[in-house]
């Protein structure tokens, strides 16, 4: 079992910048992947960025790669996800999660733990 716990969101202006923190506890976090997802309201699960568990491989949907980059800190069981030149349409609930498997995956079904999300909210 493995324990997520998402931190970092809040009100943020457009153009401006955050990191989430997502803390993990329970199974060895470090053969883990990790991913990051947003849902915004009446929307779907959306992938922002994955992380194999050596940090070796990061996979970020090319429309987010030139503001977002993801790491991890095996040594502190955390994962990050900085965000940068933030929009409005940035604003959602951010989750981490973790997938039993060494390399991360863009779909939100291959993933086997849940954090319990943290607010965005960008203002223009």
């Amino acid at each position: 079992q493995v324990q997520l716990v998402e931190s970092g969101g809040g009100l943020v202006q457009a153009g401006g910048s955050l990191r989430l923190s997502c803390a993990g506890s329970g199974r060895p976090f470090s053969r883990a992947a990790m991913g990051w997802f947003r849902q915004a309201p009446g929307q779907e699960r959306e992938f922002v960025a994955g992380i194999k568990w050596d940090s070796r491989t990061t996979h970020i949907p090319r429309s987010l790669q030139d503001r977002v980059t993801v790491s991890r800190d095996n040594d502190k069981n955390t994962v990050y996800l900085q965000m940068n030149n933030l929009k409005s349409e940035d604003t959602a609930v951010y989750f981490c999660a973790a997938r039993n498997g060494l390399s991360p995956s863009p779909a939100v079904e291959d993933y086997d733990y849940w954090g319990q999300g943290t607010q965005v909210t960008v203002s223009s």
